[in-house]
């Protein structure tokens, strides 16, 4: 893992009671994290090893890894959302610093021998400035169990505030004999909003709105309902998570109900559902989730599919339960970032999603979610920048979910970064969009290659939205891609009445609808 070799300042301001014994117990700190440039103090995360190389846990400080498996590589590192005072045991340590994904890490020694009093502070070195881009950044898609309140309240304050989001959504879900714990459920909007001012970080709203067939196999999938008026009920359908009822709702019901309503959809876990393409192409969709709650499936199963079969498909993420990885979506933005003004953004396709290369990416000066319209073939020229705390390998731009260019990356301080500019040649309707190399996927035999992890054991990942280029009028639409998209929902006609229970004709009816809606919507797409 490549560090900043950035020298950080240590003050001692207090040496009290110094007794010249290496024997002494332990030692009082009081650690600021600042702006190096500024001065100013800015929240963010650490990681204190000892002279074995051993991480210790500072006794006060919030793990970053709550709630999660003490042996991860997040939960070696603490949240420190503002000065923060602590006791480490005598002894020789090493601080890592970070605050969020746009900051070089710093590093300090620390000889404790024989102080018992001291105040330390780390600058770390900012390389980007995302808000001044005008950009703002969101995690789609969380819920916390098996906290207390308290522990949870600060979770939701220190967290998000530590990462430096500007948006998180605390959603709601339900499964049966389990939600008990689900202590992410008590929150009520006034709730979020007072937490909100705690963390200075907006906390929104949601429902996890779900369908299994068995309790964790495929089902009709599982759609984020953001920003919602009231929960949209049944939250969960069906036996398979809810031990009773009947398959006998569709997704779609819930989510016209909450559209309705002002709401936000965003679809959960990639291509995970076999509701998630009728729903697509009937335009009930705002946006499309992958990496939330895992690695499961890949850009092309769902992302390049759908942008080949003429949707538009802003990108989104999120990170399920507790926040493993420091996923998230940033979204440029017009108006100020709340929730519901950074969903009507986001559901423009003005985002590009990361958990932690940043990327710029422009098409003859149209950015992710516009569209340039050509009357005939010509050239556009492409610029793109990648940057990260971390080596992030390569940036590559995709067209048509092919990759056309690469470019690798280069030390600048300590960060690094990658710059693509380019001519290129448009004969054909096309989008473009730009990425690092993406994880791998088990099973995958084109993505068996790991990409780099991030400080929290994640591999890294960058993508944005595409900007779409149109060639005399028409843009693209892949016929072999719409009719692999046909005999996937007519096998769903087929599948659906095999695996579900249904207290009637009219309720399988209902379910099937969905299919038949979808199947109609694409043959007159073909047929155009």
């Amino acid at each position: 893992m490549q560090t900043s070799k950035l020298v950080t300042s240590l003050v001692v301001v207090g040496l009290l009671g110094l007794c010249g014994s290496l024997s002494q117990q332990s030692s009082n700190i009081t650690l600021t994290l600042i702006d190096a440039e500024s001065g100013q103090e800015v929240p963010g995360l650490i990681r204190i090893i000892d002279e074995a190389g051993e991480p210790v846990a500072a006794p006060g400080l919030l793990s970053r890894g709550l709630g999660l498996n003490e042996n991860l590589p997040i939960s070696k590192w603490q949240v420190v959302p503002a000065s923060s005072t602590f006791e480490l045991p005598a002894g020789n340590y090493t601080i890592d610093a970070i605050s969020g994904l746009e900051t070089e890490q710093a590093q300090l020694r620390l000889d404790l021998t024989d102080k018992k009093r001291v105040i330390a502070t780390i600058p770390v070195r900012r390389f980007y400035n995302a808000a001044a881009q005008g950009l703002a950044s969101a995690n789609t898609h969380l819920h916390l169990r098996k906290l207390d309140r308290a522990m949870s309240d600060r979770y939701l304050v220190e967290i998000p505030r530590s990462d430096r989001l500007d948006i998180l959504f605390v959603s709601y879900l339900e499964r049966a004999g389990e939600d008990v714990d689900y202590i992410s459920n008590r929150y009520t909007s006034a709730d979020l909003a007072q937490l909100s001012k705690q963390a200075g970080v907006y906390l929104g709203n949601g429902e996890e709105h779900r369908h299994n067939f068995t309790g964790f196999g495929e089902g009709y999938g599982h759609v984020m309902l953001l920003n919602i008026q009231k929960l949209i009920q049944p939250v969960s359908i069906g036996p398979g998570i809810m031990k009773m009822g009947s398959d006998g709702l569709p997704l779609q019901r819930g989510i016209d109900t909450a559209r309705r309503d002002g709401a936000t959809v965003v679809w959960c876990h990639n291509n995970w559902g076999r509701e998630s393409f009728p729903n697509w192409v009937n335009g009930r969709v705002d946006a499309q989730n992958i990496f939330d709650g895992g690695s499961h499936g890949s850009y092309k199963d769902s992302f390049y599919r759908y942008l080949n079969a003429g949707l538009r498909v802003p990108f989104s993420t999120g990170t399920d339960w507790f926040m493993y990885d420091f996923s998230r979506v940033y979204v440029e933005m017009q108006e100020e970032a709340t929730p519901a003004n950074w969903l009507k953004a986001l559901a423009a396709g003005r985002s590009y999603i990361t958990n932690g290369p940043l990327l710029e990416f422009s098409v003859d000066g149209q950015r992710s979610g516009d569209t340039i319209a050509m009357q005939q073939p010509g050239s556009v020229t492409v610029t793109a920048r990648g940057l990260g705390r971390l080596d992030f390998q390569k940036l590559q731009l995709i067209r048509n979910g092919e990759m056309i260019q690469s470019v690798g990356t280069r030390p600048v301080g300590g960060h690094f970064e990658a710059t693509l500019e380019m001519s290129l040649t448009i004969d054909e309707a096309s989008w473009l969009a730009l990425r690092t190399p993406p994880p791998s996927v088990n099973g995958d035999p084109e993505l068996q290659a790991k990409t780099p992890l991030n400080e929290l054991g994640k591999e890294l990942f960058a993508h944005t939205g595409p900007v779409f280029v149109e060639v005399d009028g028409n843009g693209v639409f892949d016929k072999a891609v719409a009719r692999e998209f046909l005999a996937e929902m007519e096998a769903s006609q087929e599948l659906i009445p095999e695996n579900g229970t249904f207290e009637s004709e009219e309720e399988l009816a209902r379910v099937l609808d969905v299919y038949r809606d979808g199947i109609a919507s694409l043959k007159a797409r073909l047929a155009e």
